[in-house]
């Protein structure tokens, strides 16, 4: 009977450690669908979220040929292109956004780590300046508590930056929309509002302020999932089964789509929680018309 469980316990870990050096270093590609009757033209974005500098083959040369694989109209930044640590390279993140830009348009928003860069400079030196002084060079502009509207498709990205009393550890602070608004001001309701908002724990407040569709991260799908049950286990905040893991969700008409990120950091494996580029179909939808 020992011998029995032995045996089986040794394939459950040779299955884990298999799956997890599997999950560290590939992706998959995941598509979402969405309708709307005020884009005026369907469109495909591709969602980067939670790169963290993960490298997938010399160059990124992987990642950036499933980019170019999806045929994307435009590349939504999630934040975490990089990880805030002093002394670590911003090449490699710098690497993907400048071959990306010479191709498509570049819509970034930070997240906490970019943040981090430029708010403690006794900590990360000149790693902030270093990094807007590159995407300047690239052409790109983060959305920092700003906008950029989209006529063409009848689309307005806004990116929040949140305090970072939001990303406090064990506890979960409460938001309310008026904090968004203070931040980036009404939204833009007659053009579908796109937020890059990074944590995905406030999707209420997003909601509520008038985000049609968030994006965000964050969670890297909650490090390992639960096999069938398919839930994250662990979110950056140490809460355990964080309720905003990976995957869509939805409220009173607003979605909101959580990558599970394409890299790691603080606890650098995946478990049954594969990697994931994000492939948005944005669509015209005629209007429903009201019956007499």
């Amino acid at each position: 009977m020992w011998n029995i469980l032995l045996v089986i316990a040794v394939v459950i870990v040779l299955i884990c450690l298999w799956d997890m050096l599997y999950d560290s270093n590939h992706f998959t590609v995941r598509e979402y669908s969405l309708a709307d009757p005020r884009i005026a033209k369907d469109c495909r974005a591709v969602v980067l979220a939670d790169l963290h500098n993960k490298q997938y083959g010399k160059d990124n040369e992987q990642l950036l040929a499933a980019i170019r694989a999806c045929r994307p109209d435009m590349i939504l930044v999630a934040g975490d292109m990089l990880t805030a640590r002093p002394g670590r390279k911003l090449d490699p993140a710098l690497h993907v956004l400048r071959e990306l830009a010479k191709e498509y348009p570049i819509y970034y928003g930070n997240g906490n780590h970019e943040h981090r860069l430029t708010l403690y400079p006794d900590v990360y030196g000149d790693m902030g300046e270093r990094y807007q002084k590159a995407l300047d060079e690239i052409g790109i502009r983060p959305l920092v508590n700003a906008h950029v509207q989209l006529p063409e498709y009848g689309i307005t990205v806004y990116g929040l930056q949140i305090d970072r009393s939001y990303y406090k550890r064990f506890i979960r602070q409460s938001m309310e929309a008026a904090y968004v608004a203070s931040e980036l001001g009404a939204a833009e309701t007659a053009d579908y509002c796109i937020l890059l908002a990074h944590n995905p724990d406030f999707f209420e407040a997003y909601a509520a302020w008038g985000a049609d569709l968030s994006l965000a991260g964050h969670v890297h799908g909650g490090v390992a999932r639960v096999p069938f049950w398919g839930k994250g286990v662990i979110a950056p905040s140490l809460r355990l089964f964080p309720q905003y893991d990976g995957g869509q969700f939805t409220r009173d008409g607003h979605v909101m789509i959580v990558s599970s990120g394409l890299g790691m950091h603080t606890i650098p494996v995946r478990l049954f929680n594969p990697a994931e580029l994000v492939v948005l179909h944005l669509q015209h939808a005629e209007p429903e018309k009201t019956k007499n």
